[in-house]
């Protein structure tokens, strides 16, 4: 059987390109969700041409989140909350919205080393509050380089840190994640715990100004198996 599809809203940036590339990649098929039907439908041809093994379509945003059952947020946060109303009645109830937004504080004309406060604690947390009631929301993929992700000749070898309230839902986040090589999900706890990982990638944007990198995220001493299987 074909692997479900996954859409990523704001797949047109930097972030959501390149995840587009490596999910789709791996084998999963992609919708590419824009405001902007036209721009989602080039970016899935551009996608489609550096990795034409995947598979690559274009929608607007709201026809984009409604696709597939697991929908990743990539847009900068200041666009957060709109993009979220904007698609808020394509959501229904049982899909999984995993985020990956930053609170830069480059977005309001800060630096883009520091984060700003969000009053419910984290993006991700306010994600939640602005989904309908039955969507479930993860946070994740705040770490990684969207260079290092678009370049899919770079070789990746970090860790993903996934943050939710459901084991099941941090586990459908880890099979994705894991799919791609490279990439090792590891379960960062609730959701709340994404108002700290979330301030990483401010920590990691200033290291990669200090010494012209992409740096990433590297955990040690945890055990080989990471996702046991559930017991029955």
């Amino acid at each position: 059987m074909a692997p479900p599809s996954v859409s990523i809203i704001g797949a047109t940036g930097a972030l959501g390109f390149g995840l587009a590339l490596r999910l789709g990649n791996s084998g999963v098929p992609i919708v590419i969700g824009s405001r902007d039907a036209g721009r989602a439908e080039e970016a899935a041809a551009r996608a489609a041409g550096l990795a034409p093994g995947g598979s690559f379509s274009g929608l607007a945003n709201g026809p984009a989140a409604a696709s597939s059952e697991v929908v990743i947020l990539s847009v900068p946060f200041a666009s957060q909350a709109q993009t979220l109303k904007g698609i808020k009645d394509h959501l229904r109830e049982g899909q999984l919205l995993v985020d990956a937004t930053v609170p830069l504080a480059a977005e309001v004309g800060g630096k883009p080393t520091q984060v700003i406060g969000v009053w419910h604690g984290s993006s991700a947390q306010q994600a939640a509050d602005l989904v309908p009631d039955g969507v479930r929301v993860c946070s994740a993929l705040h770490t990684v380089s969207a260079a290092s992700l678009t370049d899919l000749d770079h070789a990746l070898d970090e860790d993903v840190l996934i943050c939710g309230d459901r084991k099941a839902d941090k586990r459908v986040v880890a099979e994705l994640v894991g799919g791609v090589e490279g990439l090792r999900p590891v379960d960062a706890g609730r959701l709340e715990q994404s108002r700290i990982v979330e301030t990483l990638t401010a920590m990691l944007i200033g290291m990669n100004i200090r010494y012209k990198t992409h740096a990433g995220i590297r955990i040690m001493g945890l055990p080989e198996e990471l996702w046991p299987a559930p017991s029955s």
